[in-house]
């Protein structure tokens, strides 16, 4: 692949990350802002919390999250992410677990009658999807770029 379609390709996912990264801070910032300034069009802070985590280490940690996730997906946009075959298969492994069993979450949320509460806190449950996702895209662009695709 040449250093044009090379860019194209870190373009086109560092848009994709760019975009679940912007679902993520938009749930961090909706729930950040329940707490503080409750609004009546947005859903109750506790729909937000998928466990019993305190929120000062949940925000934190998501805080945290974000900031790797946008560093990360500017490097990806500009291409100059690359990673190790075994960094390749070491997030699509990861990336794999972390989307069956966010979808198995789902998925007992709505099928199993009388499940605990928490496989049926749909917010955390669909960001958990979010993120998986995001780290399924970053496996795939090291993928690429192991095999030369992304040139810094």
């Amino acid at each position: 692949m040449d250093t044009a379609q090379s860019m194209k390709h870190s373009h086109s996912q560092g848009l994709a990350l760019a975009a679940l990264t912007l679902l993520f801070a938009a749930r961090v910032a909706a729930q950040a802002m329940q707490r503080l300034w409750p609004q009546d069009w947005l859903p109750a802070f506790n729909a937000f919390q998928g466990s019993r985590l305190p929120y000062w280490a949940l925000l934190g940690a998501q805080l945290a999250f974000l900031a790797a996730m946008l560093r990360i997906g500017v490097r990806v946009w500009q291409g100059r992410f690359r990673a190790s075959r075994t960094t390749a298969r070491v997030l699509t492994w990861l990336g794999s677990v972390y989307m069956a069993g966010s979808l198995l979450r789902v998925a007992v949320g709505l099928w199993v009658a009388g499940a605990p509460a928490w496989f049926s806190t749909w917010i955390p449950a669909a960001f958990h999807l979010v993120l998986a996702g995001w780290v399924l895209i970053l496996a795939a662009h090291c993928r690429g770029s192991e095999r030369g695709r992304v040139h810094a």
